[in-house]
């Protein structure tokens, strides 16, 4: 069989190498062209992967048509995911956008739209949908080992987007410094703040853990730093049928989750009528406790399944097996978190609590 045949769209969020990386260590995928507006923003992946010139492009529609990609990785700024997405669905290949989904609901909304007639199908990554803490009270939430779920508790972030490059290689502060002034995290035209980074993690992965419900009103405050146009830090408060969720999101932790977990601790805490689960990020085991067995217990993390190991491998699988993009990753799912992340960000405006947005 021939080899999947993937390109890597837009270098603006560092998951980019990530991602590629996978594709590179993925026995039946192979790089088959970047595109960027700047040569240079690309020239890491170009020497890690071995890339040819023949596969480097700084136009889009000439990637697209010299490289003819069967998947397309959207690493864009937030604010262009909608029209990069517009424009790979009138090529019809198959499109994995990096998280956040959009940097609206009304984007969103566009996103799936132009991908509706092409037969091709759209994910979203979220990369905690890859953690095996995370997969496990999943397991534990769906076999009613705390019974129904009432509550959602949600805390994650890092010490800011600009600290780490792809592989989590790191980057001086005095280096961050610099670049603030023009990185397009730290610009609200171009979709940046904490927020939008990491509210669509806790309102995605919480409506999945929920099994899709969706939540009545929502209350959101978010810091307010002089020099500062985007938040570093949100609460949002989610009233549901059976009770209140929080959702947090933090730039500016002591350290980041994937060294030293700060404190609070970057993850999950989930609330059943009859027990509840810590899962945190990185961790290889989940904490369980149980109105019968209140002695809280670590239950060993799952090892993640064949062919649901990572992005790369789900989607490709998907495809291969003309089977729909589920969990977190499908867009119907990553749409009510977007809806979410939407009314959270209006009521962050209007200082007030909003009934979710339809």
């Amino acid at each position: 069989m021939a080899k999947w045949r993937v390109a890597g769209i837009n270098f603006d969020h560092m998951h980019m190498g990530d991602l590629l990386r996978m594709v590179d260590q993925h026995p039946d995928a192979e790089i088959v062209g970047v595109y960027d507006r700047s040569r240079d923003r690309m020239a890491g992946a170009i020497a890690d992967f071995a890339l040819p010139d023949s596969a480097v492009f700084t136009d889009l529609d000439a990637c697209i048509r010299t490289a003819a990609p069967d998947l397309a990785i959207v690493c864009a700024a937030t604010a262009e995911h909608v029209d990069h997405v517009e424009a790979l669905a009138r090529h019809n290949i198959h499109v994995l956008v990096e998280k956040p989904f959009a940097a609206s609901l009304a984007d969103a909304r566009r996103m799936i739209d132009a991908m509706a007639g092409t037969g091709r199908q759209m994910a979203i990554n979220w990369p905690l949908a890859w953690y095996r803490s995370h997969n496990t009270c999943k397991r534990l939430i769906d076999e009613g080992a705390i019974g129904e779920l009432i509550e959602v508790h949600f805390y994650d972030g890092n010490r800011g987007p600009l600290f780490h490059l792809a592989d989590k290689v790191e980057v001086t502060p005095q280096e961050v410094e610099r670049q603030k002034p023009d990185s397009w995290w730290y610009k609200k035209s171009a979709g940046g703040g904490s927020l939008l980074d990491y509210l669509g993690y806790g309102a995605t992965l919480g409506t999945w853990f929920m099994n899709g419900e969706a939540p009545l009103e929502v209350t959101c405050v978010i810091d307010e730093t002089p020099g500062i146009e985007v938040d570093q830090h949100s609460i949002t408060i989610c009233r549901y049928k059976t009770g209140l969720s929080k959702l947090e999101t933090r730039w500016g932790t002591l350290t980041d989750p994937w060294t030293i977990q700060p404190q609070p601790r970057c993850g999950f805490v989930v609330v059943g009528r009859d027990g509840s689960i810590s899962s945190y990020d990185y961790d290889d085991f989940v904490t369980l406790q149980t109105r019968d067995r209140p002695e809280p217990v670590a239950v060993p993390a799952d090892e993640l399944a064949v062919g649901r190991t990572n992005p790369i491998e789900y989607v490709l699988g998907c495809i291969g097996r003309n089977e729909d993009i589920a969990g977190p990753l499908s867009p119907a799912l990553s749409l009510i978190g977007q809806r979410i992340v939407d009314t959270a960000y209006l009521s962050a405006r209007q200082k007030r609590t909003l009934e979710l947005i339809p």
